[in-house]
């Protein structure tokens, strides 16, 4: 008979160091099983062969896998559905606890429910811990226990309660990382392991675009105030795939931002925030946070949206956004800002058009991010920008980009008789946008 293991299973926590649940899976009494699932409910849904995140996180899994090589262990790594994958490992091992770390999107919520069932009917317990965020829904609440909806309070909350036992925030409890490395010894010694699939064999191609590095630039995070909003320069941190596939701890990232920038510490609560409406509020994966906004009617133009995701507006800024994200997997997040108004308002396109093309295209895709941002650019989500908040892209080019640095990088035809002309005059969608949005909120 087989003795008794523990199963960790890796999702959105790419990394043996600092990692809540996998610890407390060394901690327990039996050896632990690492495994991590191509899981094709997911890959199935994906438009582009050579998706850059599938080849980051294939190629983050091999140097998992090499790393666990190094320690005597291994990584399980199998393609298909979660179920089946289960229903075979609980026929080969005796499996008396699995180890998660939480995931609160509408798809994981289902997945780990028929997982944790499965596990049941099994005599097999299921335990899941914090790792993606720093605190998650119900930690930051109002008075009434109530979610907060407007993020500057549920920010002085959220700070309140970061250092409310400590004198220092940095030395916070909800900050301090898991010393996995002490019990690296645990994991579970083969004798052999399957090979990894390819990617050919999974349907994929690897992808040619560049990966931005996991190491931190504290200088980045020192200046980030004074350089986030320009385009044209290095000062982001780009540590947004990082944090989605979670090949960074969020401890670590938010002890720096701390002791570094507090502009900074503010974009990572932003992230909290969205993740918690999102766990309280799942409808707004799929209708407007605000209800009355859903009765907007979109123009949808096909063909001007076309024009938008290739970055053909005549709207330069525009235009070298889309560019950027197309050619890199990453925008900046100004930029992210003006093309968002600019679909959602100038051309009135629904708000989920746009939010699926940034999922399909973006690198750091979180889907309460980007949902959260979507709805905060058309003015229906939580704590958004009013409607009336029309973003002149000349006036932005203006502020944030003025020697046109950045957006001749992108178009380089800009100031030529081949660029295309404006689809659309800023004034006069200025004028129709609020019309709509006035005649849609009176419903």
């Amino acid at each position: 008979m087989n003795p008794p293991v523990s199963i960790f299973w890796f999702r959105r926590d790419l990394r043996l160091e600092d990692n809540v649940g996998l610890y407390h899976a060394l901690t327990s009494e039996h050896p632990v099983i690492p495994l991590f699932i191509f899981d094709t409910n997911i890959l199935g849904h994906l438009q582009e062969k050579n998706d850059a995140r599938i080849t980051f996180n294939y190629d983050t899994i091999l140097r998992l896998k090499s790393t666990l090589r190094r320690q005597g262990s291994d990584l399980i790594v199998r393609y298909g559905s979660p179920e089946s994958v289960w229903q075979h490992l609980i026929t080969t091992y005796q499996i008396e606890t699995v180890y998660v770390n939480h995931d609160f999107e509408a798809y994981a919520i289902q997945r780990d429910a028929m997982v944790k069932d499965m596990m049941s009917k099994h005599n097999i317990k299921m335990l899941t811990y914090k790792d993606h965020v720093i605190f998650e829904k119900s930690e930051i609440v109002k008075d009434d226990g109530t979610p907060y909806t407007v993020f500057t309070p549920y920010k002085r909350k959220w700070l309140s309660k970061l250092t409310e036992s400590e004198d220092q925030s940095e030395s916070s409890v909800y900050l301090q990382s898991v010393q996995t490395e002490h019990y690296f010894d645990h994991f579970y010694k083969f004798t052999s392991v399957k090979g990894v699939p390819s990617l050919y064999e999974m349907g994929f191609e690897r992808a040619e675009i560049e990966i931005p590095t996991v190491n931190i630039n504290s200088s980045i995070l020192i200046t980030y105030d004074k350089t986030r909003d320009f385009p044209a320069l290095d000062g982001t941190s780009r540590l947004g795939i990082h944090l989605r596939f979670g090949t960074i701890s969020i401890r670590e990232l938010t002890r720096l931002a701390i002791s570094l920038n507090p502009i900074y510490l503010n974009e990572l609560i932003w992230r909290d925030f969205y993740a918690m409406i999102l766990s309280y509020f799942p409808y707004v994966q799929f209708s407007a946070f605000r209800p009355e906004y859903d009765h907007i009617e979109w123009r949808n133009n096909e063909k001007e949206f076309q024009l938008w995701c290739e970055g053909k507006t005549g709207y330069p800024i525009v235009d070298a956004g889309m560019r950027e994200l197309s050619a890199t997997g990453f925008m900046h997040n100004r930029v992210r800002m003006i093309t968002a108004s600019f679909l959602t308002k100038h051309l009135l396109i629904d708000w989920r058009w746009g939010e699926a093309w940034f999922a399909q295209k973006l690198l750091d895709f979180d889907l309460a991010s980007n949902n959260g941002g979507w709805q905060w650019a058309a003015g229906c989500g939580t704590d958004a920008s009013p409607y009336f908040r029309i973003f002149s892209p000349d006036a932005q080019t203006e502020k944030f980009d003025k020697a046109r640095i950045y957006i001749k990088k992108w178009v380089p035809e800009y100031g030529t008789s081949s660029y295309v002309l404006p689809i659309v005059d800023h004034k006069d969608a200025r004028i129709r946008c609020l019309e709509v949005y006035r005649r849609g909120l009176r419903r």
